[in-house]
């Protein structure tokens, strides 16, 4: 997995960063890319969480399920509410800020945060899930149907 917007160990730009309460960015989802996945993949879906949040169980900024295993990126602002730059019958999902798409970090002041943006390779065509769905609910459907994943660390300080 690459990004053109994200480094591995880089810092998310303010472009990326959530536009609410106390973080005033432009909520801006990255540019991903991904190659490699096994000839089995049936769809991906993505993921962007923060384990290091001060939640007790981290904090889950974006869900998107049932992307066809033709796609290999999503391009820069696809996480959008209406998910406009999505490729056709993909889905996004509530995240913890409980909004549909894409949520941008916005850390606690203090020590910067992980932010673990993660592509799944799945053996289902599509989840059993729908826009309401439950980010944990998503995130454990997709571990039953993982058939492999990559990972990309970004970081994000207040």
């Amino acid at each position: 997995m690459t990004s053109a917007d994200v480094k591995q160990g880089g810092r998310f730009a303010d472009e990326q960063v959530f536009n609410a309460g106390d973080c005033s960015g432009k909520n801006v989802s990255p540019e991903l890319s991904w190659s490699g996945a096994p000839k089995e993949t049936k769809s991906f879906a993505v993921s962007v969480y923060d384990p290091d949040a001060p939640t007790g169980g981290g904090f889950w900024h974006w869900w998107v399920a049932n992307i066809p295993a033709s796609a290999t990126s999503l391009p820069k602002g696809a996480g959008g509410a209406a998910g406009a730059g999505l490729p056709a019958g993909s889905l996004q999902v509530r995240n913890d800020f409980n909004t549909v798409g894409y949520g941008g970090p916005c850390p606690p002041e203090g020590k910067p945060h992980h932010y673990r943006i993660t592509v799944y390779a799945l053996d289902v065509d599509k989840l059993d899930v729908g826009a309401n769905a439950s980010a944990a609910v998503v995130g454990s459907k997709v571990r039953a149907h993982t058939l492999a994943s990559a990972t990309l660390t970004g970081m994000r300080g207040r």
